[in-house]
């Protein structure tokens, strides 16, 4: 595994504010730009061992998305395309407004920050994106239970949900509640996810509680499940994709969100979309595993090499 960098804080103005973001250098100028956008209640340090493999070869970008750690003061509305807008931005700042002249830019996306990415290629990134990399997410999802978003929502994300609503007195008392996430719980002592979910926390204040704004995972969380512009933007990309697919779900069971009959029955090849699956990963570790980021940084050198 590479060593961890540490990343810049910067910011970007978009409409509304400014979009929080961390940021990893390339170590020269000219170099391929890849832009990693997380999922629906995440932040972009879940993308530190992937930001690790990348930075110095690549400029690395991780937005934290409108309504989300850094960015929980921009206001809504929300969505998955005002988020595909926020990084259409982020890659005019990054790409067609760099004097040095990336030579490409990969748009990589988590979860529903794929579904983002999908819909920032498709639309308003479109020449700007020279790559793109789909990580568990991205294709339409099977129908979850429940009468409406909200019971989908919770059938879906479970714990990750609950947490919204739930304050913790002390940094150990968080580290308890994720410990018992079936999926997370096996990461939470590793430095670079322990400052992950540290990053979700409002700071400053006591009790502790996640910086996620409610609404924006309501409102996000609906375009996932039943937003057709957002389901069919897969269909309208400029550049061929690739789905790296985890093998098990956000709980850690099985199937996860994809498998291989599911996939199947979504017709990729007409999208140009290639899916591979991450063995041994489930929805979160495909980001922390060695595995995972060795498969996801792969995939955006890859990328990179083919604009």
């Amino acid at each position: 595994m590479a060593e961890l960098r540490d990343p810049v804080q910067i910011s970007v103005p978009v409409d509304g504010g400014d979009l929080s973001a961390l940021y990893w250098a390339a170590d020269a100028p000219g170099s391929p730009i890849a832009v990693l956008v997380h999922g629906i209640t995440a932040n972009a340090m879940a993308w530190a061992r992937v930001a690790a493999a990348l930075a110095g070869e690549f400029e690395v970008v991780a937005p934290d998305l409108r309504g989300r750690a850094g960015s929980a003061r921009l206001p809504g509305p929300y969505g998955l395309e005002r988020h595909a807008q926020d990084v259409a931005t982020l890659l005019d700042r990054f790409g067609a407004d760099d004097d040095a002249g990336a030579d490409a830019t990969v748009l990589v996306g988590h979860s529903m920050g794929a579904f983002v990415a999908a819909m920032a290629a498709a639309g308003p990134a479109r020449d700007e994106v020279h790559g793109l990399v789909l990580v568990d997410g991205g294709l339409a999802l099977a129908e979850p239970p429940g009468a409406d978003v909200d019971a989908k929502l919770a059938a879906v994300l479970g714990p990750s949900l609950d947490r919204l609503s739930t304050t913790f007195p002390d940094l150990p008392a968080v580290r308890a509640f994720w410990e018992r996430h079936p999926a997370v719980g096996p990461w939470v002592d590793v430095p670079s996810v322990a400052a992950y979910l540290s990053r979700d926390l409002v700071p400053g204040e006591t009790p502790l509680r996640s910086a996620c704004v409610p609404e924006a995972v309501r409102v996000d969380g609906g375009d996932v499940l039943l937003n057709e512009r957002v389901l069919e933007a897969t269909t309208a990309l400029p550049v061929p994709a690739t789905l790296l697919w985890a093998t098990r779900g956000l709980l850690d069971q099985r199937p996860g969100l994809y498998d291989e009959v599911r996939l199947a029955g979504l017709g990729l090849e007409p999208s140009g979309i290639t899916a591979r699956e991450v063995p041994d990963t489930n929805h979160y570790s495909i980001l922390w595993a060695e595995q995972g980021v060795a498969a996801i940084a792969d995939e955006v050198r890859d990328a990179a090499a083919r604009s």
